[in-house]
């Protein structure tokens, strides 16, 4: 395994390049996994990986099909998707608050062999049965049905044994499927060798190793979490803490006083409330070696914030559902909070301008392009829109990024979410960075609505939960404090406060939504 990009490798198996490791350490009796009061040990794992494999040979699933799964955060989400890859399968986890419409469109799309999920989705499958024309076998975790396999009982007879399928590096291991705001979503196709990612961000940078504990809010449906609490930890041979209920602050609380992690990942939001409901401040908290954050944008207040009440500070890093593991990232021994960071190991990147030449020149914005070896192969069934987003081995973000004199990378927002206001460009990410300095908002979004003259002018939203009654001293605060620190065509005009943001599936803003809301309401402007 001394390869770091797996060229030099002529055939590889993701499962055992991911639990292998742990093994050939003699970590056979270490815990790799903590779910409740059940504890996983390495060895456990593997011989239910191997069951779980042979139970899916014996269902007709084999090298190359394709499996959904929706499955919480448990020992069983391991099983089955460790133990479809090792049979040369390709596991897909999909979002557990997917429409039942989506979940009959990813069956559909992906030609599902098998449907794998926890009882408490039975209800919204039988409701699309009828339009899903793949017939999967479906496989329940936690429940027996007729008409239905039921995990344990397809795995307990199963042998312990199981040769892994050699398969070739660009071989698809895994599939995700990307959201997006708009259109139908992306199956996002990545190769076996994705897994020379795994060791760069938390191994070489981050440390992290046996006897360490790994905890993420997000769920592992995400890339963020399966990247980084499920497929870097495992095969480094760390624990990793499941927490199958979707979590509250009180809930991370709680986790972090009974299992102590040492590594925390989560997103701005999420750290926000764990600030606002006051449990970021025990002790606990300041026991955490570091914080990983993604997802969003990370603002430099929040960092502030969250210093005060642990002492430790979050690393914001940016990825993608394309990269799966985080291609930008503050690093413990380099850190500049409200960037993105610099480069993981491994990454190359370069920023594209509106003309197609490489940027060479500080703070020009461009579109960041990036490429690594987990970069995915393409997109399921979308040729045109592979060729535009993969060359040569380099992934096209859509994202807007520029970088200082001294190399640290800023995210600007999506390309297609960059504004023409008065002949100038503007950011909205930069307006909304200034909005959250005020303590009382929350969430700020910044879009972008024709006037009755057809010119673009900005809207501003926010989430201020804690304002009743008027508004009006706190939009002229606002109002003082964007003038005072941007140009006065980066200044919104518009200002609406709403009690929630519009959000896709896996929780990414739908700026449509509130550019639709704008144009639908009164012309009022600050003034």
């Amino acid at each position: 395994m001394s390869s770091t990009n797996g060229s030099d490798r002529k055939s590889l198996n993701m499962a055992e390049a991911v639990l292998g490791p742990s093994i050939a350490r003699g970590q056979n009796h270490d815990i790799a996994l903590v779910c409740g009061d059940e504890t996983v040990t390495y060895c456990q794992l593997w011989h239910r990986v191997n069951q779980a494999g042979n139970a899916f040979l014996k269902l007709g699933i084999s090298k190359g099909d394709r499996t959904v799964m929706m499955v919480r955060d448990t020992p069983e989400f391991f099983y089955c998707y460790l133990g479809l890859m090792k049979i040369g399968a390709v596991p897909i986890a999909v979002n557990l608050r997917l429409s039942a419409a989506d979940v009959a469109y990813t069956l559909n799309d992906s030609e599902a062999k098998a449907f794998i999920l926890d009882n408490m989705f039975i209800d919204g499958f039988q409701e699309i049965a009828a339009d899903v024309t793949a017939n999967p076998a479906v496989i329940i975790t936690d429940a027996e049905y007729p008409d239905f396999h039921n995990l344990p009982n397809i795995m307990d007879p199963a042998s312990k044994e199981l040769e892994a399928v050699e398969l070739k590096p660009n071989d698809p291991a895994l599939w995700m499927y990307s959201s997006g705001t708009t259109g139908k979503p992306k199956g996002v196709v990545h190769s076996q060798k994705s897994i020379f990612s795994a060791e760069h961000l938390m191994g070489e940078l981050m440390g992290v190793g046996p006897g360490d504990r790994i905890y993420g809010s997000s769920k592992l449906f995400f890339a963020f979490s399966l990247a980084h609490c499920f497929l870097a930890p495992i095969r480094l041979g760390a624990t990793v803490i499941l927490y199958p209920e979707w979590p509250d602050a009180a809930s991370v609380a709680a986790i972090v006083e009974k299992y102590k992690p040492t590594i925390l990942l989560s997103v701005p939001t999420f750290y926000r409330n764990m600030l606002r409901d006051g449990v970021a401040e025990n002790q606990d908290f300041k026991n955490v070696r570091y914080y990983l954050t993604a997802g969003e944008k990370l603002p430099r207040s929040l960092f502030d914030q969250w210093m005060e009440a642990t002492g430790r500070p979050m690393l914001e890093g940016i990825g993608a559902t394309e990269t799966c593991f985080l291609f930008l990232a503050n690093r413990p021994d380099k850190m500049n909070p409200g960037t993105c960071g610099v480069p993981t190991p491994g990454t190359e990147v370069k920023i594209i301008d509106k003309d197609g030449d490489v940027v060479t020149e500080p703070n020009m914005p461009g579109v960041l392009w990036v490429r690594m070896s987990c970069v995915a192969s393409g997109y399921w069934n979308m040729k045109k829109k592979t060729r535009e987003v993969f060359k040569d081995g380099w992934y096209c973000t859509n994202d807007m990024f520029t970088f200082d004199e001294e190399g640290w990378y800023e995210y600007q927002g999506r390309a297609d979410d960059m504004l023409k206001i008065s002949g100038q460009w503007v950011s909205p990410s930069e307006i909304e960075d200034q909005v959250l300095k005020n303590d009382a908002v929350q969430e700020a979004a910044v879009v972008g609505v024709p006037n009755e003259d057809g010119l673009v002018r900005l809207a501003l939203f926010m989430v201020a939960p804690d304002i009743s009654g008027s508004t009006d001293a706190l939009e002229q605060e606002l109002t003082d404090s964007l003038t005072a620190n941007l140009s006065i065509y980066k200044c919104p005009r518009r200002m609406f406060f709403v009690d929630e943001m519009p959000l896709t599936a896996t929780g990414k803003l739908q700026r449509f939504a509130l550019r639709q809301m704008a144009e639908n309401s009164p012309s009022l402007e600050v003034s």
